[in-house]
């Protein structure tokens, strides 16, 4: 409410329901799709490979470009530069952001050479676009984390981050499930994120959320695996007590 009105003739389907997707898409005939391969705020569920491949599929037959949000799960954060890649689509657009300045502010667009041509100098400009010294460090940022053993390292560390989380949920009947990929992950649970995320201010740990009940975790890409059984012993003792 605080931010209407809001962009008009905006449609959803449920997520890996290629029926309703391409239900949707065949009655509005819309000019783009957006998607998450790995939803952040939605709860980290992660995209099938199929409903990644049908959606491209849909949107080459009904004309849509397909734009892959990639603010939070692009960049290496789910153990492939991309968090679409593991499907094999090449989507039209795709958006990043948080990675790319290493912890500075800097948003960018990707775009196939049939959008990009419809650019001219200057439509896309804004006050504080481009500013030189944050361009120097995505640059940077992208050269470290875009090779193939910085990328390796990412998934290596995701695999025994969601084998410790599963060995947690095996101790605590509040979890419900374990979901990520990578160095994102989401523990949904029968308690409200809201006691556990205070509760981990006092114990030292920063905690995320995607809802009311899907702590989301996503450790830097330096963590190494003491610093996880740490964060996992804290999270263990946070949910004994509550």
């Amino acid at each position: 409410e605080p931010f209407v009105p809001l962009m008009p003739d905006v449609h959803f389907a449920p997520l890996d329901d290629l029926a309703a997707a391409e239900k949707v898409i065949a009655e509005v005939q819309p000019c783009a799709v957006i998607i998450e391969a790995v939803q952040g705020e939605g709860g980290i569920n992660i995209a099938s490979d199929a409903f990644l491949q049908g959606l491209r599929a849909a949107c080459d037959a009904h004309g849509a470009l397909l734009i892959c949000d990639e603010v939070q799960c692009g960049m290496g954060r789910t153990g492939t530069m991309w968090g679409y890649e593991p499907s094999g689509i090449r989507p039209d657009l795709v958006a990043v952001a948080k990675p790319l300045g290493g912890g500075l502010p800097i948003g960018a667009a990707l775009a196939v050479d049939r959008v990009a041509s419809l650019l001219e100098p200057g439509d896309h400009a804004s006050t504080f676009a481009a500013n030189p010294l944050i361009c120097a460090v995505a640059r940077a940022v992208l050269g470290t984390i875009n090779t193939p053993e910085f990328l390796a390292s990412i998934r290596k560390k995701g695999d025994y981050l969601g084998e410790t989380l599963s060995g947690l949920a095996e101790k605590h009947d509040c979890i419900t499930e374990i979901r990520g990929r990578g160095l994102m992950w989401g523990i949904e649970t029968t308690l409200l994120t809201k006691d556990i995320l205070t509760a981990g201010y006092q114990e030292g740990i920063l905690l995320g959320s995607s809802g009311d009940h899907v702590v989301r975790l996503l450790p830097p890409f330096i963590v190494e695996e003491e610093d996880i059984d740490q964060g996992v012993s804290i999270l263990d003792r946070i949910l004994g007590a509550l």
